[in-house]
């Protein structure tokens, strides 16, 4: 295995020398996700033979890992011990891994009631853009010393170095998990799921869509059977594959050829007027939109309507280079993500542009 680092050391640092872009890519079941990096011949630098579970004791809900692991490989070895990574990752792909898990920073539908994925990370291994191996975190959930640096990779896209190795926390898989659906309208739908949020109550996953809202509730017995009395509504047979239609994409709102927008805004935000067709996650706080209108037309609509009420927005799908995928930041902030990239990468070779034009 350490042939394997070796090689991609060399690789970086001989890329740096001439200033050469790197693709850094992982299974490539998220390669639609970002802009187009600069460079169409861009050498592709990859971990994907880097595999395997480095540590794992099931009594410590710890598992640390390489980052050319299959995610499916992982999730099945934390089957067997009734685990699970809580955030529930979208694969987008059975060639999906760990590193790309982590680089892309994507969360399913259980992050509304466990959080996102980058407050399971732990610990991460990695090489920067001087080909340098650099550890941060640990593996042991009580790690405060020196900066967060292991968070500061989840979500950045490759552009600050190749993931070597991450440990996670995880959690217990249910006892018990019920689906509901009930018929209501999207501003009904969106204040129900934000009173029950501030009551104890197991739903561990909302959406609403065409009029209906799905809720799952996840725990012991008595307290999911006691909030389905409580709440009501219709209990769905096929629960497993239709969450699975919303983590991996395949629900039949996602599956046409139309652009899709992530919005993300505050969850108590009143439906937005804006064009196409929704599907809304996180109790509110996860908005999708699909829609076949301009891309130019709509980054400017969309990105206003959500900076207005404190959001954001991304063009998720069909990114077209003549509109960035991510929203721009601000030009204050676009100054300490511009330092910190030059303080990994100051040759600025690793998926250059991924993320913002200036980046």
């Amino acid at each position: 295995m350490n042939d394997i680092i070796n090689q991609c050391a060399n690789t970086i640092r001989e890329a740096a020398k001439h200033k050469l872009p790197l693709r850094i890519r992982g299974g490539g079941s998220k390669d639609f996700y970002g802009n187009n990096i600069k460079g169409n011949n861009s050498d592709i630098l990859s971990a994907t033979t880097y595999t395997g579970i480095v540590n794992y004791d099931p009594t410590e809900l710890v598992i640390t890992a390489r980052t050319g692991t299959l995610l499916t490989d992982l999730e099945s070895e934390l089957r067997k011990n009734n685990q699970m990574l809580p955030f529930e990752p979208p694969h987008f792909g059975s060639n999906a891994t760990l590193g790309g898990c982590v680089a892309s920073g994507l969360s399913g539908p259980r992050r509304v009631s466990v959080g996102a994925i980058r407050d399971f990370v732990l610990g991460v291994r990695m090489l920067d853009g001087m080909g340098n191996d650099l550890h941060f975190g640990g593996q042991v959930i009580k790690n405060v010393a020196g900066y967060d640096i292991s968070r500061l990779m989840t979500g950045s896209m490759g552009t600050l170095g190749l993931l070597l190795e991450i440990s996670f926390k995880v959690l217990p898989l249910p006892p018990v998990e019920l689906t509901l659906r009930m018929q209501m309208k999207e501003t009904t739908a969106i204040e129900k799921m934000n009173q029950w949020a501030g009551k104890p109550l197991p739903i561990s996953a909302t959406c609403f869509n065409d009029d209906n809202l799905t809720l799952r509730l996840s725990g012991s017995e008595s307290g999911v059977y006691a909030a389905q009395t409580k709440l009501g509504g219709e209990v769905i047979s096929d629960s497993l594959t239709f969450w699975n239609s919303i983590r991996e994409q395949s629900h039949s709102f996602f599956n046409t050829n139309k652009s899709l927008w992530r919005l993300s805004v505050k969850s108590s935000i009143p439906p937005l007027l804006l064009p196409g067709q929704q599907l809304i996650e996180w109790g509110g706080a996860l908005r999708w939109i699909s829609c076949d209108e301009n891309i130019k037309d709509d980054e400017n609509i969309f990105r206003s309507v959500t900076s207005s009420v404190g959001g954001n927005a991304t063009l998720f799908r069909n990114n077209k280079q003549s509109v960035s995928a991510f929203h721009h930041p601000g030009a204050e902030m676009m100054k300490i993500y511009q330092r910190i990239k030059k303080k990994f990468d100051p040759a600025g070779i690793l998926n250059p542009n991924r993320m913002y034009l200036e980046f």
